[in-house]
């Protein structure tokens, strides 16, 4: 059953006064006065409102049959109705000749507002909930079927393809407001392109869009197009300390997880090694991203050795100037040109990062071993 609140009700009769000079009383189902323009008499029990209620038909009250009704002045009260469902009583105070010829706008003006108050409430219910699933989707490393029967439930296909984005606004010292964030959301989601946006936490929001294929494959620079056209978008709204990350498309279970992940990654790593950029793109990235999560590990911590070995007995720089022309060119003699120095000087210093470091630069493995270390010490 639909409770008509004391906010609404006050509502009703803030609106309907200004259409009409008359005093306006909006009583519940329990005939009880929840809204007046006439703040002394909320809370009073409306006799003439339940008697409206117990009929279900307007009652009308005359100046002398006011006299034999509790909490009564003469008007006219109608019976509010939402969905054929009675909630309430709105009361026009006057006589009841004059109130006549608008007590049915005051009434439909007041289904109205409580008609529109509900659609609200169940759009803003339904966002939460689809926010509800939508994060909860995001860390879901399996198809658990009770994810599947939640999604039928809000009317979301779990099994259209989709690829996530991630959105940062950064910290400065005006931080976005909510109101800002919610026009965010609204410009994501319309014009309508199928997006599904949840606001993540107080600087984050997460849009899974459905992935756009060319030629069976999933197409990363349509997604990169549409990428810069939000940035122009949010421009127009001068919304411009903000970081945009695209991940990877992935199918099967757990795809949208990898997704969000992949974003994140992608998102961490620009933020801190190409803070001037506000758009990072996991295709881009590809190799250090996929690094990244070694920086914590033990594993990580030894790939790193050998280069940080390098730059400590490298007083000079030379040496680390010369492995990354070696990791930038395929043969020794581009790599001399490079550096501008003679192949023999450039041999001299191979064998010095060979010593220094234990691992052969002029092998694959021991080359992608030290480039492996040089990435993930930037």
């Amino acid at each position: 059953m639909f409770l008509l609140e004391n906010n609404l009700a006050q509502q009703i009769v803030d609106r309907t006064m200004k259409i009409i000079g008359n005093n306006i009383n909006v009583m519940s189902h329990r005939g009880v006065i929840i809204g007046s323009g006439d703040p002394l008499r909320i809370g009073q029990t409306h006799d003439a409102a339940l008697l409206a209620l117990q009929h279900s038909t307007t009652i009308e009250v005359t100046k002398e049959s006011s006299l034999s009704l509790k909490g009564v002045l003469p008007g006219i009260n109608l019976v509010l109705q939402v969905n054929g469902q009675v909630i309430g009583v709105v009361g026009i105070t006057g006589d009841p000749d004059e109130c006549r010829k608008y007590a049915d706008l005051v009434k439909m003006t007041a289904e109205m507002i409580v008609e529109h108050a509900g659609l609200t409430e169940q759009l803003q219910w339904d966002r939460r909930h689809r926010e509800e699933f939508i994060t909860t989707w995001i860390n879901a490393k399996t198809n658990d079927p009770k994810l599947l029967g939640w999604a039928k439930k809000i009317d979301i296909d779990i099994s259209a393809p989709r690829i996530a984005v991630l959105i940062r606004f950064r910290e400065t010292h005006q931080p976005i407001s909510l109101q800002g964030i919610r026009k965010i959301v609204e410009l994501l989601e319309y014009p309508i392109r199928d997006n599904l946006v949840a606001v993540v936490s107080l600087n984050e929001i997460v849009v899974l869009k459905p992935a756009t294929f060319s030629h069976g494959q999933w197409d990363c620079h349509d997604e990169n197009r549409r990428i810069d056209s939000l940035f122009a978008r949010l421009k127009e709204y001068e919304i411009t300390d903000v970081d945009i990350a695209l991940g990877h498309y992935f199918d099967g279970e757990g795809a949208i997880a990898r997704s969000y992940e992949s974003a994140q990654l992608t998102l961490e790593w620009g933020l801190i090694h190409q803070p001037e950029r506000h758009k990072h793109l996991y295709e881009e990235l590809r190799l250090p991203v996929l690094l990244s999560p070694l920086h914590k590990s033990w594993q990580g911590a030894h790939l790193c050795q050998p280069y940080q070995v390098l730059v400590q007995e490298d007083k000079n720089g030379q040496l680390a100037k010369t492995l990354i022309a070696l990791f930038q060119h395929r043969s020794l003699t581009e790599c001399a040109n490079s550096l501008y120095i003679h192949r023999n000087t450039l041999r001299y210093r191979i064998n010095r990062i060979h010593s220094i470091t234990n691992v052969d630069p002029e092998t694959v493995s021991g080359l992608l071993e030290l480039y492996l270390g040089y990435l993930l010490e930037r």
